[in-house]
């Protein structure tokens, strides 16, 4: 891969070892900085837009002074079924603004309270349901529903290599 311009660390607006991990597997060579920063939307971002939202307002709230990455999980509902999304944005050096979206897998129907609740997060549901303990620093409700073919890290792996290839791309990569 090409290198990032001089830039030596990479921050990331979140403290889950999930997320810190995706970002280290895509930028490697670089120091990863994770600061825990409010998303700026409400605890279970539902739809594209708010979550979206949330991973733009995580990136935004970071040091300016490299390269910054905001990832944020979220569910949204289409033809009455419930689905797990997952989004990213990174704003590079210059406030140029990149966004990526991935994962869209069905929810089983009961997890549509997240819906009426909207003070419960799919992280305390998915804890409930898999009789588990902080599922989403680890596998994630993905790990669950795939029996860990994929993992919360890999969703997010994906999404960083959408940001990183479009930022390299940017930069005057090959077309």
């Amino acid at each position: 891969m090409k290198e990032l311009k001089t830039m030596s660390k990479i921050y990331i607006g979140s403290k889950n070892p999930a997320k810190i991990a995706a970002v280290e597997e895509v930028f490697i060579n670089y120091s990863i900085i994770s600061q825990d920063v409010d998303s700026g939307v409400s605890c279970q971002p539902i739809g594209d837009e708010e979550t979206i939202q949330g991973a733009l307002n995580r990136a935004l709230k970071l040091p300016q002074d490299s390269i910054r990455i905001g990832l944020e999980g979220g569910i949204t509902l289409h033809n009455d079924t419930l689905y797990l999304i997952n989004w990213g944005v990174l704003v590079d050096e210059d406030d140029n603004i990149f966004y990526a979206g991935g994962t869209r897998i069905p929810l089983p129907d009961d997890f549509k309270v997240l819906l009426e609740n909207r003070k419960l997060e799919l992280a305390e549901l998915i804890d409930k349901y898999s009789n588990k303990t902080n599922v989403r620093s680890h596998e994630g409700a993905i790990g669950i529903f795939t029996c860990n073919v994929v993992q919360r890290k890999d969703i997010f792996v994906h999404i960083c290599k959408l940001l990183y290839g479009q930022y390299l791309y940017h930069q005057g990569g090959k077309k």
